[in-house]
């Protein structure tokens, strides 16, 4: 998936292109106002272009439409309300007074329980964002381990969790393994993905023909679940 620009008179658009092995082309506005363009991989530039000037005024209504509804983004203020990600879900937050800090999980709803007043936003951005952290160590650092099963390494790597810009993971020729924390947002198949392309980088360095060859050995449709991830967090 890649993003390009479509230019028609003075109006002039981001989509993000995705070649795919398919027969039909899909044009898809999402309520976010992001425009996603599948087509079958031998479909050239001026085809692409040509379909867009056809599908033009059916674009323009679609992102007016969304616009008008669009909400403004904003900064999470940590209250009952408010949606939060969650291994591919998005769950309501509920903040209750108690007798004791804990966090969990009950049906759509994280549950934050606090001794400290229901409206200290502080307070609550804490406790959540240490049980995403608590949460974030356990799954994949499991998931690690469940993953290098597919693979006949005499060693597991070390896992570090860091924040980084455009990338979900990355491999270290020092046998490390650096995961998003980002990711625990993502569903598990999802993360599970991205562990098996860092593993596969113990093997093959470059994205070559082996190493896809090994991706697809280890996981068949690991480009679904690679677009899957993209179109979720683009």
């Amino acid at each position: 998936m890649k993003q390009e620009t479509f230019t028609y008179g003075k109006y002039s658009y981001q989509y993000y292109l995705i070649k795919q092995n398919r027969k039909t082309v899909s044009l898809t506005i999402q309520p976010s106002l992001k425009i996603i363009l599948k087509c079958p991989l031998g479909f050239t530039d001026e085809k692409i272009n040509r379909f867009l000037k056809r599908k033009w005024n059916w674009l323009e209504k679609q992102l007016k439409h969304f616009q008008k509804y669009k909400k403004t983004d904003y900064k999470k203020d940590y209250v009952s309300g408010e949606s939060f990600l969650y291994l591919g879900r998005q769950y309501k937050l509920v903040v209750k007074k108690a007798k004791k800090n804990s966090i969990s999980l009950a049906k759509n709803q994280i549950h934050i329980f606090t001794i400290k007043p229901i409206n200290n936003k502080q307070n609550n951005k804490r406790l959540l964002e240490k049980w995403y952290e608590e949460r974030t160590s356990y799954i994949f650092k499991n998931q690690l381990k469940e993953t290098a099963k597919k693979f006949h390494y005499d060693f597991i790597p070390n896992l570090i969790i860091r924040k980084m810009n455009k990338r979900w993971g990355s491999y270290l020729q020092s046998k490390k393994i650096i995961l998003n924390p980002e990711l625990i947002k993502a569903s598990k198949d999802c993360i599970d993905y991205v562990i098996t392309h860092e593993l596969c980088h113990m093997t093959y360095k470059k994205h070559d023909k082996k190493f896809f060859k090994l991706m697809d050995s280890k996981i068949p449709h690991w480009e679904k679940l690679k677009e899957k991830l993209e179109l979720r967090f683009i």
